[in-house]
């Protein structure tokens, strides 16, 4: 008799990428463990109508790019709110009228273990769980430095932290402390290979043996890359530069003129599902500071400068990493420019930021949450089909 490989199910939501990276990650964990794991992954908006879609999805967007402070205010205030207040009631019972098709399909699945990225889910689920009409176990990934309230659900079977210190304000939130597990916040297999430098420059057309700095915009290629690219270039200094332009075709080009004017110094490259070997290339990563790309930079162990980060999340985010000595933070071209021309002249200081990277970077966080959530699933294994 056979029994069949444990399914798990991964829950995300494409407000930003990274709960949907995250949950990739543990994803690609899950086809390389040897135990016969079944992992699939749902975007909850998938599976709500498009208007739902366009508020939860589109107004983050919106929010985060033009009008960041008013996102930074809302964030505060929904982390301070009081959960059993009308207007999260109202909120949370707007959220399951628009959820219906999600549920149905996690019944059709029948997963063994459910692992949300995302708080939404986790909170649908929850209410389930409590009416008795779920009864898989149910797991969430917070993916930030940080602890918003959102992320405390009721009925889940256990929660990962980012940190020792999200790990502690759980505890001092009511989680019962055999519930908590530090895992670190799961990035891709690959930023935890063994990398050779030379052969992954050679690829990308960089000198090896030369300071290398690498600049993100993030996976939607934010704006302004090429200008603070150009501001570099302009210092004295010999450093090559990457710079990361994502999906923005329009920056890329930009990019590519500049590179243009400036021969063997800079190289453009668009949207890479390889972004670790370019990684392996780099000394420093300029990155606004979102919780999945400081994280894979602290696997490949990579000192950041942190640039315009969203007020909220990724403002505790770049807190997180300035008190781990392994950042430093840029609020503009000027404060960069100033920044890269101080490691630039102090050489050992850089050095400093990556020798304390060591403890930090998580880089089989993926396989951790994956094993966890097996052993618990362990003493009621399942018979053969």
């Amino acid at each position: 008799m056979v029994k069949r490989a444990t399914k798990i199910l991964l829950l995300s939501v494409s407000a930003g990428a990274g709960h949907t990276r995250a949950a990739e990650a543990i994803q690609a964990f899950a086809q390389a463990h040897p135990a016969g794991v079944v992992a699939s992954h749902l975007d909850v908006m998938d599976f709500v109508p498009s208007t739902f879609r366009k508020l939860y999805t589109d107004l983050y967007i919106e929010f985060v790019t033009s009008k960041p402070a008013l996102w930074g205010y809302l964030y505060q205030k929904t982390d301070e709110a009081d959960p059993a207040s009308l207007a999260q009631k109202i909120r949370r019972a707007v959220e399951r009228l628009n959820c219906r098709a999600l549920l149905a399909a996690i019944a059709q699945y029948e997963p063994d273990a459910i692992v949300c990225t995302h708080f939404l889910p986790a909170e649908l689920l929850s209410r389930e769980i409590r009416h008795g009409r779920v009864q898989t176990p149910v797991w969430v990934q917070v993916t930030d430095f940080d602890l918003h309230s959102m992320w405390i659900v009721p009925a889940m079977s256990g929660y990962f932290a980012a940190s020792d210190e999200i790990a502690w304000r759980m505890r001092m939130r009511g989680i019962a402390a055999e519930r908590v597990h530090v895992s670190g916040i799961p990035v891709m297999p690959a930023f935890g290979e063994a990398h050779e430098r030379a052969g992954c420059a050679a690829h990308a057309g960089l000198d090896p043996a030369r300071l290398t700095f690498m600049m993100m915009a993030g996976g939607a290629g934010l704006s302004g890359l090429d200008a603070a690219a150009a501001r570099l270039l302009d210092m004295d200094g010999d450093f090559q530069l990457i710079a990361l332009a994502g999906r923005n075709e329009a920056m890329l080009a930009s990019l590519q003129a500049l590179a243009a004017r400036h021969p063997g110094r800079l190289f453009p490259q668009g949207f890479t599902h390889r972004v670790d070997r370019l990684m392996a290339c780099a000394d420093l990563v300029v990155t606004k500071p979102g919780g999945l790309t400081t994280s894979e930079c602290l696997a490949m162990g990579l000192p950041m400068i942190v640039t315009a980060p969203i007020p909220g999340q990724e403002e505790r985010n770049a807190d997180y990493l300035l008190e781990q000595g392994v950042a430093l933070k840029a609020i503009d071209a000027d404060a960069l420019v100033y920044r890269v021309r101080a490691l630039l002249d102090q050489p050992e200081r850089l050095a400093g930021m990556r020798q304390r990277i060591a403890p930090l970077g998580r880089p089989q966080a993926g396989r951790l949450v994956l094993d966890t959530v097996l052993d618990a699933l362990a003493p009621h294994a399942q018979g053969p089909a």
